[in-house]
C-alpha cells in the first residue's frame, strides 16, 4: 500500500521537508516513489503539484495525518482536518472534568440572568413597600447598636465587680492566689488583644 508522507531533510533544529510518496511499510528516509512538494514549517511556506497528488490519491495512496492536513489547508482534498497529537488518558479526564465544570458555571449565571428580568419587572409593581421595608430597617438597626452598647458597659463592669469581691475575702490560700493569678493574667490579655 502506497502512503504520502513527510520526509525530514532539514539541519539540526532548522526543520525542513519533502512531501514524498512511497510504500507505506518503508523508510521515509530511504527511497521513495516519487516527491511531490516540500514544506517549511519555520516560514510556513509550502510547494505542492497538485495534480500528481490527485494523481497518486486516485491510485490508492493514503495520506498521513499532517499531510491530509496540510492537502485540506491548500483546498487539494476537501475534508476536515484530524488531530495530529495524542492526548494521554489521564489530560482526557482532566479535559472531560474542566468541560463539565465550565457547563456548570455556564448554567448557573443562566439561571441568574432568567431571575434578573422577573426581579426588575417586579419593583415598577411594587415599588411603594419596597419604600416601606426601607423605612422599617434604620428602626430595627438602630436597635441592635443599642444593644451593643449596653452590653460593653456591663463588660466593663464585671471585672470592677471581681475586683472587690477578691478583696473582701479574708483568707486566701495557695490554690486560690493561683487561680487568682491565672485569672489576672487572662484579663489583661483581653484588654491588650481589645486594645
Amino acid at each position: 500500500m502506497l502512503a504520502i508522507k513527510l520526509a525530514r531533510i532539514g539541519r539540526k533544529n532548522r526543520p525542513y521537508f519533502r512531501i514524498i510518496v512511497l510504500d507505506k511499510r518503508k523508510d521515509p528516509w530511504g527511497d521513495f516513489i516519487e516527491n511531490l512538494g516540500r514544506y517549511n514549517p519555520r516560514t510556513k511556506e509550502l510547494e505542492i503539484k497538485a495534480e500528481d497528488v490527485k494523481k497518486w490519491l486516485a491510485k490508492g495512496a493514503q495520506p498521513t495525518k499532517s499531510v491530509h492536513n496540510i492537502l485540506v489547508s491548500q483546498g487539494i482534498i476537501e475534508g476536515k482536518k484530524i488531530g495530529v497529537s495524542r492526548i494521554s488518558k489521564k489530560r482526557q479526564e482532566k479535559l472531560a472534568e474542566k468541560e463539565k465544570d465550565n457547563k456548570k458555571e455556564s448554567a448557573k449565571p443562566e439561571e441568574k440572568k432568567e431571575d434578573k428580568p422577573a426581579d426588575e419587572a417586579k419593583p415598577t409593581d411594587e415599588a411603594k413597600p419596597t419604600e416601606e421595608k426601607k423605612e422599617e430597617k434604620p428602626t430595627e438597626e438602630a436597635k441592635p447598636t443599642e444593644e451593643k452598647k449596653e452590653d460593653k458597659p456591663a463588660e466593663e463592669a464585671k471585672p470592677t465587680e471581681e475586683k472587690p469581691t477578691e478583696e473582701t475575702k479574708p483568707e486566701d490560700s495557695s490554690d486560690d492566689l493561683s487561680s487568682e493569678a491565672s485569672a489576672k493574667a487572662e484579663a489583661t490579655k483581653a484588654q491588650s488583644e481589645t486594645k
